[in-house]
């Protein structure tokens, strides 16, 4: 019986495949095929769960594959299953029916009809990914595709300027998180030198041993995966990703941010509970990002003038309750919470299109305005200065903006100078020089070849941001992409001598056809429409369809999306830098955050 957890795992996949194959005029058929999909996971969940209780609640783990095993590092799937497990899956296929049968007559005669069912059903897929993960690198499977499937959602009405904006804004913080779940695993890989399973988790005397003999480590990744889970849960100080990421269609919002995305965070806290509750500084930043969250959200909420930013921050505020719960070791509370703050939140967002069309009926008739009160007071001014604050969202944009991304900007223009095209040559032959010094290791001096990896890591970094910033040439940015991701690889390379070809080669396998597939799209591109630049909105998909599809799959292959193998390799790269070399993890770590953005950046301008 637990063979048939791979089956709840594939069933939307499935779906998702067949989906494919209708056009957008033959509605009731993709409508069918999704919400019969998830209509019978739903089914199967109910009765699997029934022979589950039968056999006493026993927590089930299965290996399922291996993609990559070698002395030191093996990547695997694994399936694990528990009363979380349970709850979020029933919970997951409810809601994801319902919102699928409404969707069905919500989005009829819709230009994107096939386009919003075939996403939806890669989320509910990704979400079973997560939720059913028996390990990190299985969980961090599903988080990328949610990632990818938030930001395609958000973008739907893709012929506006916002939605594309806002979905820009999203999978920037997003990926902020996956960079916390990243060095996760690259700590994790170093202080067990094994992958860690969840059910592993479960003994707490080996946690106790563990966490004792690796103390500061243990806090640093712990420290990551409380990042993830508050940029995934919308939690203070990334709260406002949430409200510009209903610029979605509603039934989006109500089955991603209303109800189940947005609770991958608290997830991710209970499916580490155990590692973490005995780790006390920890266990106080998640009840204060809680509390801290729970009262400015709801101050928020209170002033906000639109419908759909209302019910974010209202539900931004319950989260942070149950990170309090979970802090506090009430997990049947948090899944009871969870559960009914999900269904409510799916609810409101259905219904808000009527709701608002009411109230505003109700207010030509009924609308008596509050009359000031100036006060001098010092409770009075305190009252006044929340309002102003609450009505500008504490700030959390602007302030995200100066401490995250305008450093980042400011350094890829300061280097700005050398992104001519004698600059990408002589970036060329600094990298054929490289290549000369990585078959030669043996022979450099060890003065030297202690920087020469460093050295590297910064250049991939640089380019990286060079094509962060770039505004003129779209061809030029992806060059300095695929550079920076030649440069980064050697840096990891002359590093270790552990590292072999073959990890080099899956790493590259999936980079080396994506970018030279972009070039070719890039290229097409510029003999079609010589004036695209970066520094605009082009909206190219709606003149050339089919390069915007092609060149989408190149951008999600070249940023490691788990259906490439550099997926893997980005997991091989980061297993093979030493616990002690911050300064090159650190500037990896940049050049990993901004390569997705840049990436979706060019795809976003020109499509």
């Amino acid at each position: 019986m637990e063979q048939m957890l791979q089956l709840f795992i594939w069933i939307p996949l499935l779906g998702f495949f067949i989906s494919l194959f209708f056009n957008n005029t033959q509605e009731k058929q993709i409508a069918g095929v999704a919400y019969t999909s998830v209509g019978v996971q739903l089914i199967g969940m109910l009765v699997f769960i029934g022979w589950w209780a039968v056999h006493h609640f026993q927590t089930l783990h299965l290996k399922h594959f291996v993609f990559f095993k070698e002395e030191n590092i093996e990547i695997f799937l694994e399936f694990y299953f528990d009363k979380t497990t349970a709850v979020f899956s029933v919970l997951g296929a409810f809601i994801t029916f319902l919102v699928l049968v409404f969707s069905k007559y919500y989005l009829h005669r819709d230009a994107g009809y096939k386009r919003f069912f075939n996403t939806i059903l890669l989320f509910f897929f990704a979400f079973n990914v997560a939720v059913f993960a028996g390990n990190f690198e299985t969980l961090f499977i599903g988080w990328e595709f949610l990632g990818i499937t938030s930001f395609l959602l958000i973008a739907f009405y893709r012929d506006r300027y916002l939605p594309v904006k806002n979905a820009l804004k999203t999978i920037s913080l997003y990926r902020l998180g996956d960079i916390g779940l990243i060095l996760a695993l690259w700590t994790s890989h170093h202080i067990w030198h094994e992958n860690i399973t969840f059910m592993k988790l479960e003994n707490t005397a080996l946690l106790s041993t563990h966490i004792e003999t690796h103390y500061n480590a243990v806090v640093f990744l712990l420290a990551m995966v409380v990042i993830s889970a508050t940029i995934k849960s919308a939690q203070f100080p990334f709260s406002s990703w949430l409200p510009r990421a209903m610029e979605g269609p509603t039934t989006s919002s109500a089955v991603f941010y209303g109800s189940l995305a947005v609770h991958l965070g608290v997830f991710l806290l209970l499916r580490t509970y155990n590692y973490w509750d005995s780790v006390f500084p920890i266990k106080v930043a998640i009840a204060l990002i809680g509390i801290t969250t729970a009262i400015i959200a709801t101050l928020i909420a209170r002033v906000q003038s639109t419908v759909k930013t209302q019910i974010a921050y209202s539900s931004i505020a319950q989260i942070g309750l149950m990170f309090i719960e979970v802090a506090m070791g009430w997990h049947i509370l948090v899944l009871i919470h969870l559960s009914g703050n999900a269904l409510l939140r799916t609810y409101q967002l259905l219904v808000s299109p009527s709701v608002l069309g009411y109230r505003i009926h109700d207010q030509f008739f009924n609308f008596v305005p509050k009359q000031p009160i100036h006060s001098q007071l010092m409770a009075g001014k305190l009252k006044n200065s929340i309002y102003l604050l609450s009505i500008k969202e504490w700030n959390m944009d602007a302030n995200l903006k100066s401490v995250f991304w305008n450093p980042l900007k400011y350094v890829g223009r300061f280097f700005y100078f050398v992104s001519n095209k004698t600059g990408i040559i002589i970036f060329a032959f600094i990298f054929v020089a490289g290549l000369l010094l990585f078959t030669f290791d043996d022979h450099i001096p060890w003065q030297i070849d202690q920087f020469l990896h460093i050295f590297f890591a910064f250049v991939g970094m640089i380019l990286t941001l060079l094509a962060f910033v770039e505004k003129e040439s779209p061809m030029k940015a992806w060059l300095f992409i695929i550079l920076s991701q030649l440069y980064v690889v050697l840096s990891v390379a002359l590093l270790n001598d552990q590292y072999q070809y073959r990890e080099i080669l899956i790493y590259f396998s999936g980079l080396f056809a994506s970018g030279i597939l972009g070039v070719s799209i890039l290229y097409r591109l510029r003999k079609l429409e010589p004036h695209l630049g970066l520094d605009d909105f082009y909206g190219s998909i709606y003149r050339h369809p089919g390069l915007a599809g092609i060149f989408l799959v190149a951008c999600l292959a070249f940023v490691g999306l788990p259906f490439t193998p550099s997926f893997i390799g980005l997991d091989l790269l980061y297993s093979h830098i030493d616990h002690d070399e911050y300064v090159l993890v650190a500037f990896l770590t940049i050049a990993f955050l901004v390569l997705e953005l840049a990436v979706l950046r060019i795809y976003a301008r020109l499509f």
